[in-house]
């Protein structure tokens, strides 16, 4: 090599290994942080779950908002304070014995439980009419007793229903996606599977997202019916305690009327 061109070379050949210095020298990227992990894990589901299209997934949306509503709503008022409470118990007990039954119309009336509107049936059918027998008034009061076991029964259906219509609407919208990607297969030119899968996935995500919606609603139902059956054993219990004092008071009432024609007569 000519010397003149020495320089030159030694020049070109150090401008060259710069960038790869460089590039040697840049510091690694830094590791993401577990909220940078957690925000692209979230997005990730959510484009996951926007490609099962608007159509499906905004009614899947919202039957999982209102499930989580209903989920709040029964946690505050499917409880034992709400069907039976202590207080009422002991203030019917109290007042029945004394045989105040328009007080015990005033403490119901005051009262939002399930106990309190079906004694309230009941005193407000004895006081209004006084002729009837205690077997008519039984009557009253186990139809109230039933129609309240109804409401609670009733009022956890809605999270079965959601339980139940979620995954149709996701099967729904997997069958819509496989029309679609079998329309698109018979009218291309040949048969290629590698196309037809994406289009499966997409299908299959309604079906999914329906479950995803369906199984916690089912599992909550199942735990708000067992607390709902054990209420309204407390319930009956309830009621069986009331007729039994208020059969007493028949039975004292009637004893002091007989006493008293029977006394009428031997005069």
């Amino acid at each position: 090599m000519n010397h003149r061109f020495l320089p030159l070379a030694l020049l070109f050949t150090f401008f060259a290994a710069a960038p790869i210095k460089a590039q040697e020298a840049e510091p690694a990227p830094a590791a993401s942080t577990p909220a940078a992990e957690t925000m692209e894990a979230a997005q990730s589901i959510l484009d996951y779950l926007l490609e099962g299209g608007p159509f499906l997934m905004i009614p899947l949306a919202a039957l999982s908002f209102i499930a989580v509503l209903l989920i709040i709503f029964y946690s505050f008022t499917i409880r034992q304070g709400a069907v039976v409470s202590d207080k009422f118990m002991n203030a019917a007990d109290a007042l029945i014995r004394k045989q105040d039954y328009l007080g015990l119309i005033a403490v119901c009336n005051r009262e939002n439980e399930c106990i309190a509107r079906i004694v309230y049936k009941t005193l407000d059918f004895a006081t209004k009419n006084p002729t009837a027998s205690f077997d008519e008034v039984r009557e009253v009061t186990e139809a109230e007793g039933t129609r309240q076991a109804s409401i609670l029964n009733n009022r956890i259906s809605y999270l079965n229903d959601i339980s139940r219509v979620a995954p149709m609407v996701g099967l729904f919208g997997t069958v819509i996606g496989m029309i679609k990607a079998f329309e698109s297969i018979g009218k291309s030119s040949g048969v290629q599977h590698m196309e037809l899968a994406p289009g499966v996935a997409q299908a299959l995500v309604t079906t999914a997202a329906g479950l995803v919606v369906s199984i916690p609603a089912l599992i909550f139902y199942s735990i708000f019916r067992g607390r709902v059956q054990k209420l309204i054993a407390e319930l009956e219990a309830a009621m069986t305690h009331i007729m039994a004092l208020l059969a007493a008071q028949y039975k004292r009432a009637n004893y002091r009327a007989s006493s008293r024609r029977e006394g009428g007569d031997g005069e």
